[in-house]
Protein backbone atom coordinates (compact mmCIF):
# COMPACT_ATOMS: atom_id res chain seq x y z
CA UNK A 1 0.00 0.00 0.00
CA UNK A 2 1.69 3.66 -0.82
CA UNK A 3 1.34 6.51 1.67
CA UNK A 4 1.83 9.60 -1.11
CA UNK A 5 3.72 12.34 0.61
CA UNK A 6 3.86 14.43 -2.67
CA UNK A 7 7.40 16.21 -3.29
CA UNK A 8 9.29 16.47 -0.47
CA UNK A 9 12.62 18.27 -0.46
CA UNK A 10 15.47 15.47 -0.61
CA UNK A 11 19.56 16.46 -0.33
CA UNK A 12 22.11 14.68 -2.40
CA UNK A 13 25.60 15.02 -1.82
CA UNK A 14 25.49 18.08 -4.56
CA UNK A 15 22.02 19.34 -5.06
CA UNK A 16 18.34 20.28 -3.33
CA UNK A 17 15.85 18.50 -5.10
CA UNK A 18 13.25 20.65 -4.42
CA UNK A 19 9.29 21.78 -5.10
CA UNK A 20 9.77 24.38 -8.60
CA UNK A 21 8.49 28.61 -7.64
CA UNK A 22 7.22 30.72 -10.16
CA UNK A 23 10.42 32.41 -9.00
CA UNK A 24 12.28 29.67 -10.93
CA UNK A 25 11.42 30.42 -14.55
CA UNK A 26 14.00 32.93 -15.41
CA UNK A 27 16.49 30.51 -14.15
CA UNK A 28 14.37 27.33 -16.04
CA UNK A 29 13.93 28.95 -19.14
CA UNK A 30 17.67 30.23 -19.65
CA UNK A 31 19.58 26.85 -18.51
CA UNK A 32 16.87 24.06 -20.13
CA UNK A 33 13.50 24.68 -21.17
CA UNK A 34 14.50 27.36 -24.49
CA UNK A 35 17.31 24.78 -25.29
CA UNK A 36 16.19 22.88 -28.35
CA UNK A 37 19.50 19.99 -27.51
CA UNK A 38 17.40 19.27 -23.99
CA UNK A 39 14.02 19.04 -25.48
CA UNK A 40 14.63 17.06 -28.69
CA UNK A 41 13.22 14.05 -27.38
CA UNK A 42 10.84 15.77 -24.85
CA UNK A 43 6.89 16.11 -25.43
CA UNK A 44 7.02 19.92 -25.50
CA UNK A 45 8.86 22.19 -28.14
CA UNK A 46 11.49 24.62 -26.59
CA UNK A 47 9.96 27.31 -24.78
CA UNK A 48 9.78 31.01 -26.55
CA UNK A 49 9.65 33.39 -23.42
CA UNK A 50 10.09 33.25 -20.06
CA UNK A 51 6.44 34.25 -19.48
CA UNK A 52 5.50 30.80 -21.13
CA UNK A 53 7.58 29.06 -18.47
CA UNK A 54 6.25 31.36 -15.88
CA UNK A 55 2.97 30.20 -16.89
CA UNK A 56 3.99 26.27 -16.85
CA UNK A 57 5.23 26.71 -12.97
CA UNK A 58 2.29 28.55 -11.96
CA UNK A 59 0.43 25.71 -13.28
CA UNK A 60 2.66 23.23 -11.38
CA UNK A 61 3.01 24.97 -8.30
CA UNK A 62 -0.78 24.46 -8.58
CA UNK A 63 -0.43 21.10 -8.75
CA UNK A 64 1.44 20.47 -5.40
CA UNK A 65 -2.04 20.86 -3.52
CA UNK A 66 -2.05 17.13 -4.48
CA UNK A 67 -0.41 14.09 -2.88
CA UNK A 68 0.05 12.42 -5.83
CA UNK A 69 2.38 14.67 -7.61
CA UNK A 70 6.32 14.12 -7.45
CA UNK A 71 8.21 17.39 -9.50
CA UNK A 72 11.14 18.47 -8.29
CA UNK A 73 13.75 20.96 -9.64
CA UNK A 74 17.27 20.11 -9.11
CA UNK A 75 19.16 23.34 -7.62
CA UNK A 76 23.08 22.72 -8.09
CA UNK A 77 25.35 25.58 -6.85
CA UNK A 78 22.80 27.84 -6.75
CA UNK A 79 21.03 27.41 -9.94
CA UNK A 80 17.85 25.31 -11.31
CA UNK A 81 19.43 23.28 -13.53
CA UNK A 82 16.97 20.23 -14.57
CA UNK A 83 13.44 18.23 -13.36
CA UNK A 84 12.53 15.22 -12.32
CA UNK A 85 9.06 13.82 -11.76
CA UNK A 86 7.03 10.96 -11.80
CA UNK A 87 5.50 11.40 -15.13
CA UNK A 88 2.96 7.91 -14.96
CA UNK A 89 2.09 5.95 -11.95
CA UNK A 90 -0.26 2.97 -10.62
CA UNK A 91 -1.63 2.73 -7.38
CA UNK A 92 -3.11 -0.52 -8.30
CA UNK A 93 0.19 -2.20 -9.12
CA UNK A 94 2.43 0.12 -6.83
CA UNK A 95 4.79 1.07 -9.70
CA UNK A 96 5.99 4.85 -10.90
CA UNK A 97 7.88 6.30 -14.02
CA UNK A 98 10.20 8.79 -14.21
CA UNK A 99 11.29 11.44 -16.57
CA UNK A 100 13.65 13.99 -16.21
CA UNK A 101 15.48 16.62 -17.95
CA UNK A 102 18.59 18.90 -17.73
CA UNK A 103 20.24 22.03 -19.02
CA UNK A 104 23.39 21.02 -21.28
CA UNK A 105 25.58 22.88 -19.35
CA UNK A 106 25.64 20.15 -17.13
CA UNK A 107 25.54 17.38 -18.77
CA UNK A 108 28.11 14.38 -17.77
CA UNK A 109 28.62 15.04 -14.58
CA UNK A 110 26.69 12.32 -13.22
CA UNK A 111 24.27 15.05 -11.86
CA UNK A 112 21.32 13.47 -13.18
CA UNK A 113 21.87 9.83 -11.67
CA UNK A 114 22.48 11.59 -8.37
CA UNK A 115 19.11 13.10 -8.34
CA UNK A 116 17.44 9.79 -10.03
CA UNK A 117 18.86 7.29 -7.33
CA UNK A 118 17.76 9.88 -5.03
CA UNK A 119 14.19 10.05 -6.17
CA UNK A 120 14.29 6.26 -6.60
CA UNK A 121 15.09 5.98 -2.78
CA UNK A 122 12.17 8.07 -1.52
CA UNK A 123 9.61 6.43 -3.77
CA UNK A 124 10.94 3.20 -2.21
CA UNK A 125 11.70 3.69 0.96
CA UNK A 126 8.66 6.62 1.79
CA UNK A 127 6.27 6.36 -0.60
CA UNK A 128 6.32 2.54 -0.70
CA UNK A 129 6.23 1.81 -4.77
CA UNK A 130 6.77 -1.91 -5.80
CA UNK A 131 8.38 -1.01 -8.75
CA UNK A 132 10.44 1.88 -10.76
CA UNK A 133 11.25 2.24 -14.62
CA UNK A 134 12.89 4.61 -17.29
CA UNK A 135 12.01 5.13 -20.40
CA UNK A 136 13.67 6.69 -23.09
CA UNK A 137 13.97 7.24 -26.92
CA UNK A 138 16.35 5.16 -28.73
CA UNK A 139 18.44 7.65 -29.89
CA UNK A 140 18.77 9.69 -26.66
CA UNK A 141 21.17 6.60 -25.16
CA UNK A 142 22.49 9.00 -22.40
CA UNK A 143 19.21 9.07 -21.01
CA UNK A 144 19.49 5.15 -21.11
CA UNK A 145 22.83 5.41 -18.88
CA UNK A 146 21.27 7.14 -16.40
CA UNK A 147 18.77 4.30 -16.05
CA UNK A 148 21.74 1.94 -16.02
CA UNK A 149 23.87 3.96 -13.66
CA UNK A 150 20.87 3.23 -11.22
CA UNK A 151 21.39 -0.17 -11.71
CA UNK A 152 17.61 -0.64 -13.35
CA UNK A 153 17.27 -3.52 -15.54
CA UNK A 154 16.86 -3.13 -19.27
CA UNK A 155 13.46 -4.65 -20.02
CA UNK A 156 12.85 -4.09 -23.90
CA UNK A 157 12.38 -1.69 -26.23
CA UNK A 158 8.72 -0.81 -27.76
CA UNK A 159 9.26 -0.12 -31.91
CA UNK A 160 8.27 3.19 -32.75
CA UNK A 161 5.90 2.97 -29.90
CA UNK A 162 6.22 7.48 -29.80
CA UNK A 163 5.91 9.84 -32.41
CA UNK A 164 8.43 13.05 -31.82
CA UNK A 165 7.40 16.41 -32.28
CA UNK A 166 9.04 16.19 -35.60
CA UNK A 167 6.78 13.45 -36.90
CA UNK A 168 9.44 10.69 -36.66
CA UNK A 169 8.40 7.73 -34.57
CA UNK A 170 11.22 6.69 -31.48
CA UNK A 171 11.91 3.71 -30.02
CA UNK A 172 11.41 3.76 -26.71
CA UNK A 173 13.93 1.40 -24.46
CA UNK A 174 12.31 0.25 -21.01
CA UNK A 175 14.47 -0.08 -17.54
CA UNK A 176 13.16 -1.18 -14.24
CA UNK A 177 14.23 -1.73 -10.73
CA UNK A 178 11.99 -3.60 -7.99
CA UNK A 179 11.89 -2.51 -3.92
CA UNK A 180 13.71 -5.60 -3.02
CA UNK A 181 16.34 -5.15 -6.14
CA UNK A 182 17.21 -1.72 -4.81
CA UNK A 183 17.29 -2.78 -0.91
CA UNK A 184 19.93 -5.32 -1.48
Amino acid sequence: MLTHKGTQTIQTVRMTLRRFTVADAQQMHDNWASDGRVTRFLSFLPHESVQSTAELLREWTHAYTEETVYNWVMEYDGQCIGSISVVRFSDRNESAELGYCMGYDYWNRGLMTEAAKAVIAFLFDEVGFHRVMISHAVRNPASGRVAQKCGLTYEGTAREARKSRDGDYLDIASYSVLRHEWQR
